[in-house]
């Protein structure tokens, strides 16, 4: 079986640039791919950058929301291309995050072109054990005079 998704702006896209004569450039904000799971009492955020050197991703939290920026520079050069189907130009993706997070202990580590996030459960929001007390807490009662 064979799944095939598509973006229809994408496609509208493809069909203008060839009808139009552009040079495959769009004003569309540039796609960074994402995985996201949890390992436990963390949870894992993994992002596809190919082609981005590190020293161009900038990641900023505030508040509960994470944005990742990047930028793939067009190399200029005296010569003519011939095709050009990566895209170029800022990429940036913003996510919130829940209240259950641990925004001040985030980590990222940057590898052949794969950005990965760490962010930790905070402690308030880890499953945690009640004890029973050996008796019930006293409560006390006063009587009302009428």
């Amino acid at each position: 079986m064979l799944l095939r998704s598509t973006d229809p702006f994408r496609d509208f896209d493809r069909l203008a640039s060839q009808l139009l004569g552009s040079a495959g450039t769009t004003n569309r904000p540039a796609v960074m791919p994402m995985d996201a799971w949890r390992e436990g009492d963390r949870f894992v955020i993994e992002f596809d950058l190919p082609g981005i050197g590190k020293e161009s991703v900038d990641i900023d939290v505030e508040r509960n929301v994470l944005t990742v920026r990047a930028e793939r520079v067009a190399g200029n050069g005296d010569w003519q291309r011939l095709a050009s189907e990566r895209t170029h130009g800022q990429f940036s993706r913003q996510l919130v995050l829940g209240d259950n997070l641990d925004l001040t202990k985030i980590e990222a580590g940057y590898e052949n072109g794969v950005l990965r996030l760490v962010v930790p459960v905070a402690e308030r929001a880890k499953p945690r054990k009640i004890e029973i007390a050996g008796s019930a807490p006293k409560v006390e009662t006063q009587a009302i005079e009428a």
